[in-house]
């Protein structure tokens, strides 16, 4: 019988935490009683450095119900990290592998199709959005765009696909291989080569709580996956330098021929235009080339992707300091 965990990465999620946990054990019963997975099969919610009261709810959670498991981790360390410490620590017990937000806007029940898809032996199965109704103008268009542009300079996504997948135990590990530091999952996952498919569902609204990804917070994580998987930004300014070299070339033989001519008087508007359009290419170059530099120094450290404080899926259920803080807060 097929064992399952499922990954739920949480920040600051207070307010829904308590209906995804009922959702998702209402869900793993149904999944039991259809005999589509084994009652050996657990939850496991990941608390990435929350401020709020998200992990004294997985704990308390985790001593009231076998089912659950709590994995804590010592800082904020990101969306993606906080998926991976969840993966690779259930990836030993588990035959396959869910990730899905604690927001509930994903369809919970779609999992039960992503286990029939794994049964006819896909290692790899994606949750992709069928419309994106849910979400402003802006987000949509934006979320689109940039699809759109990782598509066409040749890094392959899974169009409309956010986090909301299924993975065999054997993809996990190959995965677990990547040991970048700025691991990028919706472009580092199609990459394995695994049989995979997909399975389309409607995205749901956010109950409660505010989204983790402001719009500021989405484009630096486009940017991330941009310049993780291409060279394309650092050679279209290389080709923007050229061209901006052609063009001078051009309006040096201009001034030569209005010089040549009697007709030499200087322009102030040209002048400062020249200046503020090399400069700003000049930035641009920079910025550019310190954000690979950047990438680069960060793997060079190979500092820890992140550390976890508190392991209740592979440790005890209690420790000392644990055992302090809830008595602390009133919690049994």
């Amino acid at each position: 019988m097929t064992i399952l965990a499922i990954v739920v990465p949480c920040y600051n999620e207070e307010d829904i935490l308590p209906e995804t946990i009922e959702q998702l054990r209402a869900l793993r019963q149904q999944l039991i009683e259809e005999q589509l997975i084994s009652s050996e099969s657990k939850i496991v919610f990941v608390d990435d450095g929350s401020r709020d009261r998200t992990w004294p709810i997985i704990y308390r959670a985790c001593l009231r119900h076998e089912e659950i498991k709590g994995i804590k981790l010592a800082g904020n360390a990101g969306h993606q990290h906080a998926l991976l410490a969840g993966m690779f620590a259930a990836k030993q017990m588990a035959h396959c592998i869910v990730t899905l937000d604690a927001d509930l806007q994903d369809d919970i029940y779609v999992v039960r199709e992503f286990l029939r898809k794994f049964h006819e032996g896909y290692d790899i199965v994606y949750g992709v959005r069928k419309k994106r109704d849910v979400d402003s103008y802006m987000k949509r268009w934006t979320a689109e765009t940039f699809y759109r542009l990782m598509n066409r300079i040749g890094v392959k996504l899974i169009y409309n696909h956010a986090d909301y997948r299924l993975m065999s135990r054997r993809a996990v590990e190959a995965l677990a291989q990547f040991r970048e530091v700025n691991m990028f999952l919706r472009g580092v996952v199609p990459l394995l080569g695994f049989p995979s498919t997909t399975v389309y569902y409607d995205r749901k609204e956010r109950k409660a709580g505010v989204t983790k990804y402001p719009f500021m917070k989405m484009i630096r994580f486009a940017f991330d996956g941009l310049t993780s998987f291409s060279m394309m930004p650092i050679r279209f300014v290389s080709v923007l330098g050229f061209c901006s070299f052609f063009v001078s070339i051009l309006f040096a033989m201009y001034v030569l021929f209005l010089k040549m001519t009697g007709h030499t008087q200087t322009g102030w508007t040209s002048l400062m235009m020249s200046i503020w359009l090399v400069g700003g290419l000049q930035l641009i170059a920079i910025g550019l080339v310190g954000e690979y530099i950047g990438k680069v120094y960060q793997e060079t450290k190979q500092r820890p992707r992140y550390i976890v404080d508190v392991d209740l899926l592979n440790g005890p259920i209690i420790a000392s300091r644990e055992r302090e803080t809830f008595s602390e807060e009133g919690i049994s």
